[in-house]
């Protein structure tokens, strides 16, 4: 699988259908092995330690917003510290969400997920 292959832009579209479930449900247990499994049972193969799982996340976060929604891989935890990943903050960070530390933190984004989804 590689980054822009049918079989990665049909794990994309699984992954937001996924995180936009979760995120309705209001899951605080999103964890990324959790995500790579139910990758899996939809037969796309995504470890979630591997490379594959971080370009998907921040696909998805692209696809799903513009910069001023909420980004929608907050709600995808490591199990270890109950928070994302690093990747996750170094895309918050840039373009098009530019998301600074000084007035902004994960769980405020994670509740704007939660939030926007609980209304559609």
């Amino acid at each position: 699988m590689r980054q822009g292959d049918a079989e990665y832009e049909a794990a994309l579209n699984e992954t937001m259908e996924i995180l936009r479930r979760w995120a309705r449900e209001g899951r605080t247990d999103g964890w990324y092995k959790s995500l790579s499994e139910e990758l899996k049972a939809k037969g796309h193969h995504v470890h979630y330690r591997g490379l594959i799982i971080s370009h998907l996340l921040g696909d998805a976060c692209r696809r799903d917003s513009e910069g001023i929604e909420p980004m929608l891989s907050a709600i995808v935890l490591l199990k270890a510290t109950g928070r994302p990943a690093g990747q996750f903050f170094e895309l918050a960070s840039g373009a098009p969400f530019h998301r600074r530390a000084a007035d902004w933190t994960w769980e405020q984004e994670r509740a704007r997920v939660f939030a926007r989804y609980r209304e559609n």
